[in-house]
């Protein structure tokens, strides 16, 4: 939805200015990593950076398809280097920011005059303010895809204030969030930029913990003495001309992750559904997203009702008993046999282009409710979401999905679990 501010609109013709941030270390990183954990009271997946002058640890809810990183620049924020973006300046230009304002207060983080802005969301809730666009010191550590080593700085990290009126939600002690999405100031984009490494990241969430890497592979886990990068399979990137974000100017694109879904199969048996609601509309709407966002894979109400319905006809020696919220599809365990990925359940097929099929098996399909009730991991979304598909977090645990932004393209994995290692079994060492 495209939200309007009173203020000062600058042109858009003005020449574009290529900006990264610079920096500063006894080497170029080929990669950089960072941990990620899941927080068991609101399923987000959870990282840590450092920042400011002198660094301060801050924590982070990831959002893949966010357009950049916010943070809380109303509570405690102190630093030498911190730098707003002034009106019309390069920094302005590449974050494609349409609004210049002035602040009334005492100049401050997050409030000078003559500054150009961006909207902070909180996409747990759907949430949105206006925030000042600033540059400040960014640090982590770098890797060489085996296991975490040095760390890094970016002395000119592009990033937007927000406020405490956008932790409704967060997990205890986030002050802000990770844009991983698909724009010029997204986390990726700005280390690919500043350390010239390839523009690739790759994401392998864990039910406990996980591992965020920027830059290409290897990306290689204890336990199991291969690269993951090299058995990807791979599906285009779709990009939706139309804002995705709770708050945008008029005329953006999403900056959100969406793929080709043509359809759903369990147990490789087509599911009947309305293909239409697989595109992309002239609005924005329809099509599938992959979101770390969503706790579970959201589906448009009759694309849910069609898999819960087939899902449950190849499954009929296992008792449905009452659902559990969120889910609308629960069984007793106790009829349903376990393997090495899981529940012994139908398989669940995402069909995408050139005959690729993203395949989920019963670790990331079925969520454990009770100790003998199993429900089916996906929820009712509604009749007319934004997104038709949007798969969720659940549904990508233990796989490892690259987002390769140069070629427009994900690979991914299939489940860790067929390797005998999961995404927790990263070696992260001590800073160096």
């Amino acid at each position: 939805m495209a939200v309007s501010r009173n203020l000062l609109l600058f042109s858009a013709s003005l020449l574009f200015f290529i900006v990264s941030p610079s920096f500063q270390a006894s080497f170029r990183p080929k990669a950089l990593v960072l941990p990620v954990s899941k927080d068991a009271s609101t399923n987000q997946y959870v990282t840590q950076i450092k920042q400011r002058t002198p660094l301060v640890p801050i924590k982070l809810t990831l959002d893949l398809g966010a357009e950049s990183l916010w943070v809380d620049c109303e509570q405690n924020y102190v630093s030498s280097t911190y730098k707003p973006a002034r009106c019309n300046s390069a920094q302005c230009n590449l974050a494609r920011s349409k609004s210049c304002g002035s602040c009334f207060d005492a100049p401050k983080p997050g409030c000078n005059n003559n500054t150009c802005s961006l909207f902070p969301a909180n996409t747990v809730k759907n949430l949105a303010t206006i925030g000042e666009i600033a540059q400040d010191v960014v640090a982590v550590q770098s890797t060489d895809g085996k296991s975490s080593g040095k760390v890094v700085s970016a002395s000119k990290f592009l990033f937007i204030c927000g406020s405490a009126i956008l932790f409704d939600g967060l997990p205890s002690g986030v002050t802000g969030m990770a844009g991983l999405g698909r724009s010029k100031i997204s986390m990726p984009s700005q280390f690919s930029a500043a350390f010239s490494f390839p523009r690739k990241f790759a994401i392998c969430l864990g039910s406990s913990n996980g591992v965020l890497f920027f830059g290409d592979g290897p990306y290689s886990f204890l336990a199991l003495n291969i690269d993951i990068s090299k058995s990807l399979i791979y599906t285009p990137l779709i990009l939706n001309p139309v804002s995705t974000a709770p708050a945008s100017f008029s005329g953006d694109p999403s900056s959100d992750y969406f793929i080709g879904v043509t359809g759903i199969s369990i147990n490789e048996k087509p599911v009947a559904l309305n293909k239409t609601l697989l595109s992309i509309n002239k609005e924005g709407h329809g099509g599938t997203k992959i979101s770390t966002v969503a706790p579970y894979t959201v589906l448009q109400t009759s694309i849910y009702r069609a898999v819960v319905r087939a899902f449950t006809k190849e499954l009929p020696k296992a008792f449905r008993v009452r659902a559990v919220a969120p889910f609308g599809a629960c069984f007793n365990s106790t009829g349903i046999g376990f393997s090495r990925v899981g529940p012994g359940v139908p398989l669940i097929d995402l069909n995408l282009p050139n005959k690729v099929v993203w395949r989920i098996f019963g670790f990331n399909s079925m969520v454990r409710v009770k100790a003998d009730v199993l429900c089916l991991g996906f929820v009712d979304g509604g009749l007319e979401p934004t997104t038709s598909i949007v798969i969720g977090g659940h549904q990508l645990e233990d796989n490892l999905v690259q987002f390769d932004l140069a070629a427009s393209r994900v690979g991914f994995s299939s489940s860790l679990l067929f390797r005998q290692t999961t995404c927790a079994n990263f070696n992260f060492t001590s800073a160096a």
